[in-house]
């Protein structure tokens, strides 16, 4: 269509020219004394017009003359920062192919390379496309190859030269993100270093929306971990998995797992009510959490009503016919309230009695119920209920106290024999 337009224009200039130049009988004199020159008008117009193509020529020529040095030295520039680039490239790729010496060599060229066109630049006053800002982050980068090469080899020290330089030329705007990618980085190499220490430092040097993203997240929580502050590592965690960095069984089996080492490194009741009060409301829920919780406060001689308050919230659940909780935290469960059947109330037996109930197979739980009986004194039932139990029990400390238990009941009624058979079962066990 655009080749049509121009030709019908190419058409009607033609007209136009010949309507105009065809019968024009105009004549131009030029008098120069003592002499006398006539042209026709058409012959001037040509005249001029070829004047002015020539001029023009001729200018044209006179600029690309004098741009000849400055056209060699853009073409220079063009060459350096071309192979600034290749070399930036190459170090990449031949870090991510695991040639760690190639890598910090070529990172080395660029960064001479760009220090080259830098000085270029300043010198000449302004270089084709050359942006320092640019310029800047591409050095930046290069140092961070240079100092992942290093970190690969070991070498540590030209890890941290190489990181300072980083730092150092990373003020400018624009090389912002960059510079937190490095901080980033340095984080994780410190993590690899086993300092959490200096990894929580620059991780808190980061701005704040920049340690809130969930590499930093991710990063901070391996520090905090390997630092001992399970505390923070819990906040950490239960951001991630609001943020969903995790799948939401990986996110509640790592929250599950930090609240476990929180509530384990408790010295002393006060410690652990405090660490337990910090849990969130749906963290406490949890069975594993409710049990070990209550466990170890009944090991640090705390007080068990408080102890069978907290596992109160989650014995229904444990206990109903078809609980999804394993019988590993069933067993934690019984051993705990095993632990306080001295002191434990009417309601709390009739809670035993009902599980027992609905659980009629479950030897687990008719161990508790018979132990419930015998610190109760009620010897007959202890007796049938133990003597039940004793045959499926499959956990070890459960199955010998059940054979203690009936020695003792045996002993209770007189009969040494059965009392004497009950013990050396229980020794065997």
């Amino acid at each position: 269509m655009r080749s049509a337009l121009w030709l019908l224009a190419l058409f009607g200039i033609a007209v136009a020219v010949a309507l105009v130049a065809g019968n024009n009988q105009a004549v131009v004199t030029l008098f120069w004394p003592p002499h006398r020159v006539d042209i026709s008008f058409n012959l001037l117009v040509l005249l001029l017009a070829g004047l002015f193509t020539l001029l023009y020529l001729a200018l044209r020529a006179a600029v690309a003359v004098f741009s000849l040095p400055a056209e060699a030295r853009r073409w220079r520039a063009q060459q350096k920062e071309r192979a600034m680039y290749a070399a930036f490239m190459d170090a990449l790729s031949h870090l991510m192919a695991g040639r760690f010496i190639r890598a910090a060599k070529l990172a080395q060229n660029a960064i001479t390379q760009e220090k080259s066109l830098s000085l270029l630049a300043r010198a000449s006053g302004h270089v084709g496309g050359y942006s320092p800002a640019r310029a800047t982050q591409l050095r930046l980068l290069a140092h961070l190859l240079a100092a992942e090469s290093a970190q690969a080899l070991q070498n540590k020290a030209e890890r941290e030269e190489q990181l300072q330089q980083a730092l150092e030329v990373s003020s400018h705007k624009i090389a912002q993100e960059t510079r937190e990618g490095v901080q980033l980085r340095a984080a994780r190499w410190a993590l690899d270093d086993r300092d959490p220490v200096g990894a929580l430092e620059l991780l808190n040097q980061l701005p704040q929306g920049a340690s809130r993203r969930t590499l930093a997240l991710r990063t901070k929580l391996r520090a905090t971990r390997q630092a001992g502050q399970i505390s923070q590592a819990l906040e950490t965690a239960r951001l991630l998995a609001k943020h969903r960095a995790f799948s939401p069984a990986a996110a509640q089996s790592i929250v599950r797992g930090l609240a476990l080492e929180l509530l384990g490194g408790a010295h002393d009741p006060a410690q652990l009510q405090t660490a337990w009060q910090s849990l969130d409301a749906s963290e406490r829920a949890m069975p594993e959490l409710v049990i070990h919780a209550a466990a170890r406060l009944m090991a640090l001689h705390g007080d068990a009503d408080l102890a069978r308050s907290w596992l109160l919230q989650v014995w229904e659940p444990v206990m109903r016919p078809h609980s999804e909780v394993s019988d590993s935290q069933r067993i934690k469960l019984i051993r705990v309230l095993e632990q306080g059947l001295d002191s434990i109330d009417a309601a709390w037996l009739a809670r035993i009695e009902t599980a027992q109930q609905l659980r009629p197979r479950d030897a687990n739980v008719q161990y508790l119920a018979g132990m419930a009986c015998l610190k109760r004194q009620l010897w007959g039932k202890a007796q049938q209920l133990l003597s039940q139990a004793v045959l499926a029990l499959q956990d070890g400390t459960l199955h010998r106290n059940a054979w203690r238990a009936l020695a003792l009941l045996a002993e209770q009624r007189g009969d040494a024999v059965a009392a004497a058979q009950a013990y050396k079962r229980a020794a065997e066990v």
